[in-house]
């Protein structure tokens, strides 16, 4: 299964806000851009004090100064013991107004495996790597600039590192297996977040959580644990999410993906003008029209199986080959079950391209058609921007040195142990128990057509089966965009999220 490589994805507010409380007097401040270089670069063995620097964002509305502090937090077990470390970088602005509690983001990817730097410079930090407009490679060197679509004028940030990533280490490298699972996972993750809100007095600032792709299946997790912990959620943000394995998961005899994927392919195949021309005119339209098939007439034939007539067949063949622009003899051959990877090689593969999995708007050269899978064109165009400009973002800008790699993408974690036996890992029942027992908790989840990792399709089928109540299902949001997993790779896209987020977060506060 590819999700381990492809699905990589925190909100803190504030009483009248304060500069971070730890160790002062050991940090150092600069200027942006104005960091020096440290003596020697610290050791895993040594975790540094943290570094806080102070800079300032051009937005619309003027300058934003704020603050960043950067650097680590121990995860602990309950007998007290250091078991690792975590990397966070935390945003806060400087002079609010007086009494203001600014809402407080706590910010995650996925993988498992993956860092935060992708929402962190792709979305939501007041920095942003600075891609094409529609999201494409620009050529190197990379740079970052000014995000003008931060969501820090909304409220505080802090990014989070899971162990295995970024900078995140275990202080023993058996102790790394433990991190590697579901739950110890999440309570990882939960005890850093309960650490932070003391260490940096937030308990009180109204809490979201964030996150993209497997950090979605976090987040809804961590909405039950923490709340179990004392710590309410005031709205959890889901981007390009997953919760329920089994929707993205091609396994045999499990038809589910097949329904969930087809509005995706359909997305795909308009973008690359391989539909007739009454289903290329309204894309809206065609997706509605392919939804409601998929989940009817598509499900009833995936459910006869082999009872299915020929000419049940014929009628089915026909309607998949319209809605994904593939040859009907192919559709036919493959039992009426396309999965996403064959998908990806397959329908350019006269023009000799491979499509993205995670954007299906990108493409590559398909020098190996013969192979069953290979890399994706996604994860080619955003690893080496995003790797070397956070490499020299953290030390030139914000000042903190380390000899780590800095794990983007994998690299940091072995086997990922799913602990699902007999069956397939959900945290979607998590998200429902945190519903109800905190009712003023507020759900936004953003998807993307052109996603192929998680199909929006797959994340509303989800979200359909909470099993809420009208007046719960009234705290839910749901929106698309014309993007892909990482919507926000798209500058049209990235503005709308924005836009979208703020007005959520609005919404969220109105209840207190």
């Amino acid at each position: 299964m590819f999700l381990s490589m492809l699905l990589t994805a925190v909100l803190l507010a504030g009483t009248p806000h304060h500069p971070p409380q730890q160790a002062p007097a050991a940090a150092t401040e600069k200027a942006k851009g104005d960091a020096k270089p440290a003596e020697k670069e610290k050791s895993p063995a040594e975790p540094e004090k943290p570094v806080v620097t102070r800079h300032k964002v051009a937005l619309e509305k003027g300058e934003m100064a704020y603050t960043v502090t950067a650097g680590h937090l121990p995860v602990t077990n309950d007998a007290g013991e250091t078991e690792a470390q975590m990397f966070f970088i935390a945003y806060t602005a400087d002079n609010p107004p007086p009494g203001v509690r600014r809402p407080l983001l706590f910010i995650f990817n996925g993988g498992p495996g993956a860092a935060s730097v992708w929402l962190h410079l792709g979305a939501v930090g007041p920095r942003r790597v600075r891609m094409l407009p529609d999201g494409r490679m620009p050529p190197p060197p990379y740079r970052l600039v000014d995000n003008e679509y931060t969501w820090l004028d909304q409220a505080d940030l802090v990014f989070i590192d899971p162990v295995g990533t970024g900078y995140s280490r275990a202080a023993k490298p058996d102790l790394t297996k433990k991190f590697a699972t579901v739950q110890g996972d999440i309570d990882s993750v939960g005890r850093f977040i309960r650490l932070y809100l003391g260490r940096y007095g937030r308990w009180e600032s109204p809490l979201f959580l964030v996150g993209e792709s497997y950090g979605a299946f976090r987040a809804a997790g961590l909405a039950d644990y923490l709340f179990e912990h004392g710590v309410a959620l005031n709205g959890v943000i889901l981007i390009s999410s997953v919760m329920n394995m089994q929707t993205i998961s091609f396994d045999e005899g499990n038809d589910l993906p097949y329904e969930l994927y087809l509005p995706s392919y359909t997305a795909t195949a308009w973008y690359h003008k391989k539909l007739a021309p009454e289903l290329q005119a309204d894309l809206d339209k065609t997706l509605a029209t392919v939804e409601n098939w998929a989940s009817t007439e598509y499900l009833t034939a995936l459910g006869k199986g082999d009872r299915l007539s020929p000419e049940e067949r014929r009628v089915v063949v026909d309607k998949l080959s319209a809605f994904t622009g593939l040859d009907k003899a192919y559709i036919d051959n493959r039992n009426l079950r396309i999965d996403g990877r064959s998908f990806v090689r397959d329908l350019l593969r006269q023009e000799g391209e491979v499509i993205g999995t995670m954007d299906s708007r990108f493409t590559a050269a398909n020098l190996d058609p013969a192979a069953p899978f290979g890399f994706d064109p996604t994860v080619a165009t955003i690893r080496a921007p995003y790797t070397a400009t956070f490499n020299d973002y953290v030390r030139q800008e914000l000042g903190f040195k380390s000899d780590l790699e800095y794990f983007t993408l994998g690299g940091g974690i072995g086997r990922w142990d799913w602990e699902a036996k007999n069956g397939y890992a959900d945290s979607s029942e998590n998200l429902r128990n945190a519903f109800a027992k905190n009712p003023y908790m507020k759900l936004f989840v953003a998807s993307g057509c052109f996603d192929l990792a998680t199909p929006h399709f797959s994340t509303e089928y989800t979200i359909d089966h909470l099993g809420l109540t009208p007046a719960l299902r009234g705290n839910v949001t749901t929106r698309k965009y014309r993007a892909g997993h990482m919507m926000y790779l798209d500058t049209a896209a990235l503005s709308q999220l924005k836009k979208d987020v703020a007005a959520f977060i609005a919404g969220a506060l109105t209840e207190r």
